[in-house]
């Protein structure tokens, strides 16, 4: 395992990617790990060398006791990227990790290329976190983990993606409480807000339409009006932006640091997040029947409507895939489109996506509002999907 070591601490890394590649420093909010980064990376080695690098106090890096300070841990980034034999990057981080970035922009100005400080800020409630890193070194993180889900994720999400917001949880209660607590300290005691107007680095503040932690107004707005020259987006996401929203805080940083490259970029990166919806949806077998009959006819269709529908409707947080698939069933019940109704019916029922008894539900509800003729042959189309499971349970 790649450790770099400063003031006795050691600190690990991941490198990954081509070395031709320009590189892309990202890092991790307070309470996760580089393991934050798993859903965007993907989207991004395409066109970077990623250092991915679990900050002190989390992750496999050591959690020393005591109050941690963000020039500190921007010193930490300064020597992985020695120990990475990179010079100068880009710098992408999240809540505590877009601190850190912008530190290291202000202490270390000739390493730092570009920035992309994602859901985070430049100033924040001292007292509060005070308070909160009093909680944790009495009580752990458990201390604190109601309260830090529900600022990471958004309801919607954790209703989507259960086992993700699991996760999530599981690696905050088993984290250190000295680092959780120690990177608070760096938190409360931040002093960034009035030294912005220094920077002299293109700089992308993105932001999350559902963050509730550091809302854009009075947290991202004022790094954007701080910084000279200081671009802004937005994305449908809480929080933990690279984890609600993959695919989109990807397209973001590719579209900044790549100008001009991003048009067939981001079409790949909505592709590829469409495709982890459909098999999420549809499981790898069905999917991958599907992209092996392709053809140069039809090619160019298949991927307009994985971007489309299975990234930008599947993909979104708004309604659970339970909802969604049954939607489709009375939708194409109600239209006659039965070689997609009988898709949808019996993936539904082979991966656990509805009861039979939901579906009859469905169906009795469509008989009122789409009329009996089209629900009749709905039953039946079903019932003949059902009788083939009974009889094949494989």
């Amino acid at each position: 395992m790649p450790f770099a070591t400063h003031a006795d601490v050691r600190i690990y890394w991941k490198l990954e990617g081509a070395s031709d590649r320009p590189p892309l420093v990202l890092l991790n909010s307070i309470g996760t790990d580089m393991s934050l980064w798993d859903r965007a990376v993907p989207h991004l080695l395409p066109a970077f060398r990623l250092l991915r690098i679990d900050t002190r106090g989390h992750g496999a890096s050591d959690a020393p006791g005591g109050d941690y300070r963000l020039p500190m841990l921007a010193d930490d980034v300064v020597a992985v990227m020695r120990a990475a034999g990179i010079e100068r990057a880009a710098v992408a981080g999240v809540s505590l990790g877009g601190m850190i970035a912008l530190q290291l922009a202000l202490d270390h100005p000739n390493q730092v290329a570009a920035l992309i400080p994602i859901c985070t800020s430049a100033e924040m409630d001292a007292v509060s976190w005070d308070d909160r890193v009093a909680r944790v070194r009495a009580g752990g993180t458990a201390a604190v983990a109601d309260l830090a889900m529900s600022r990471f994720l958004s309801p919607a999400f954790i209703a989507a993606e259960p086992a993700v917001a699991e996760t999530m949880r599981a690696g905050l209660l088993a984290m250190d409480a000295a680092g959780y607590a120690g990177a608070g300290a760096a938190i409360r005691d931040m002093a960034l807000i009035d030294r912005l107007p220094s920077l002299a680095v293109p700089t992308l503040v993105v932001a999350g339409e559902r963050d509730t932690s550091t809302p854009f107004v009075d947290h991202g707005s004022r790094i954007v009006d701080a910084v000279p020259g200081a671009m802004t987006t937005h994305v449908e996401a809480a929080h933990l932006a690279p984890i609600e929203a993959p695919a989109e805080v990807a397209t973001a940083i590719r579209r900044f640091l790549q100008p001009g490259t991003d048009t067939a970029s981001a079409a790949d990166t909505l592709f590829e997040a469409g495709l982890h919806h459909r098999r999420r949806v549809l499981g790898d077998e069905w999917v991958d029947r599907s992209l092996a009959s392709r053809t140069p006819f039809n090619a160019e269709f298949q991927a307009m409507i994985t971007r489309i529908a299975w990234q930008e409707i599947w993909g979104r947080p708004g309604l659970d895939d339970r909802t969604r698939r049954l939607l489709v069933v009375a939708i194409t019940a109600s239209l006659g489109r039965w070689e997609e109704f009988a898709l949808h019916v019996r993936t539904g029922l082979e991966r656990g996506g509805f009861t039979r008894d939901e579906l009859k539900e469905t169906l009795m509800q469509t008989a009122i509002y789409a009329g009996v003729p089209a629900a009749n042959t709905a039953f039946a189309e079903a019932g003949k999907i059902i009788a083939g499971l009974d009889k094949d349970p494989a």
